[in-house]
């Protein structure tokens, strides 16, 4: 299926094909992922008038949901051509009480896409990707996934009537497995790291009997990318139309990160929203148990070594991150910086963002948020510029990173008496 062509993709789209990161080669809007001339990866290229052309008045009068800014998206632009449960617009969240802990003295916002219907961003790209095979004619959906990935894909596979198959590390969390799996499409467990998954799946996309297969973060991952520009497009609306000064962002293939930056740029290039003075920061986390692209950001080097993952944010475990170099780039570029927290540091920040904010993260949200605190202290962040920090994933998903640390207050028998003396009476 690498020869399918959207065609057409309709007068409606601003997008005119897929052009290499690297070396800048352009190709047809197709299955395709990597650059024929350098093997680097590709992204889709818009036209910039037609960019030019969405007004805040249309955005605003769109859906409620990511679709809104259609006019801004490879694929989508007419409802019936879309493969999707309708996400984002999530909740953008004041955190004054977390800020005053970590040493924030301006606002403070959490961007919650928990609060998406498979309870992560992933939700996102999964609908932009798959409006994209759709239209490319594929008949089955697939991913390789460390979990909420997987999700997302089985779920909207379940709505559209269209048979899915996911391919995932054998040792997820529980939780992301079940939710997976109860949408009744095919779950493959790989003895393996996410790094096997995808490299498996690499290799099959290419076999006669995958050719039907639309894998949303391999032959149409240019389509997939996409979508995570919306969390961008999704801030600066819910802010007035403006940049935030500061962003952080949890990292895994480095992909968010960019892509978020990309909407800014986006956004600001266009006349829809209003940079901050001197510009925004991009500032992205990891977790010390999977942390080649902040490592390389501290070496001072472009030299991203692969890394076999181990801790609990597992849906951070990229240990070779195809993004990596992109999201170096961005970061330098804006003047930001990247850091990583231990296992111990992340349990603590998913209890702290949740005591401050009634946000319960996963992983990758402890991750971001523990991150934020180190990015405070070390310096690296001003105090005194507006940040948004991104939650990415639910905590429901990820029980188990925090079950041993919280529980009841107390127990007590169902009595006056007992409850005088277990002290709750003062």
């Amino acid at each position: 299926m690498t020869s399918a062509v959207i065609a057409p993709l309709g007068v409606d789209s601003p997008a005119r094909g897929l052009e290499c990161r690297g070396c800048g080669a352009r190709f047809p809007l197709a299955a395709q992922h990597a650059c024929y001339e350098c093997f680097g990866p590709l992204e889709v290229w818009y036209d910039a008038d037609s960019l030019a052309k969405v007004t805040r008045a249309q955005i605003e009068a769109g859906p409620q949901n990511i679709w809104r800014y259609a006019g801004l998206l490879p694929v989508g632009q007419h409802a019936a051509d879309r493969v999707t449960l309708n996400p984002g617009l999530t909740p953008l969240v004041r955190a004054d009480a977390l800020a005053a802990e970590i040493g924030l003295r301006a606002p403070l916002w959490v961007k919650d896409d928990s609060a998406n219907p498979t309870h992560s961003f992933k939700d996102r790209v999964v609908s932009v990707a798959l409006t994209a095979a759709k239209a490319l004619g594929f008949t089955r959906y697939a991913c390789a996934s460390t979990g909420n990935l997987a999700n997302s894909v089985a779920a909207h596979a379940a709505r559209a009537g269209v048979p899915s198959i996911v391919f995932i590390p054998y040792d997820l969390e529980p939780g992301k497995i079940i939710t997976t799996a109860v949408y009744g499409g095919d779950v493959v467990a790989i003895e393996g790291s996410y790094d096997d998954v995808n490299r498996l799946c690499s290799e099959l996309v290419e076999t006669d009997e995958f050719e039907d297969t639309a894998f949303v973060n391999v032959n149409v991952r240019p389509f997939y990318a996409e979508g995570s520009k919306t969390l961008g497009y999704e801030v600066a609306e819910q802010l007035g139309w403006r940049i935030p000064a500061q962003v952080v962002i949890p990292m895994a293939s480095g992909e968010l990160l960019t892509k978020i930056d990309k909407a800014f740029e986006e956004l600001v290039s266009s006349g829809l929203a209003v940079a901050p003075e001197g510009g925004w920061k991009v500032f992205g986390a990891q977790s010390l148990g999977c942390n080649p692209i902040a490592t390389a950001l501290h070496a001072g080097t472009d030299v991203i070594t692969p890394v076999k993952p181990t801790g609990i944010a597992k849906s951070l475990n990229i240990g070779d991150p195809a993004a990596g170099l992109y999201a170096l780039e961005a970061v330098r570029r804006t003047g930001g910086w990247m850091d990583y927290a231990s296992d111990d540091e992340i349990r603590d920040a998913i209890r702290l963002l949740a005591r401050t904010t009634g946000i319960f993260a996963e992983t990758a949200g402890g991750v971001t948020t523990a991150v934020t605190a180190k990015l405070v202290a070390s310096g690296k962040l001003d105090p005194d510029l507006e940040t948004v920090v991104y939650n990415t994933g639910e905590g429901l998903k990820t029980l188990e990173a925090v079950a041993e640390l919280v529980g009841p207050t107390y127990r007590v028998r169902p009595s006056l008496k007992a409850a005088r003396e277990a002290g709750l009476l003062g």
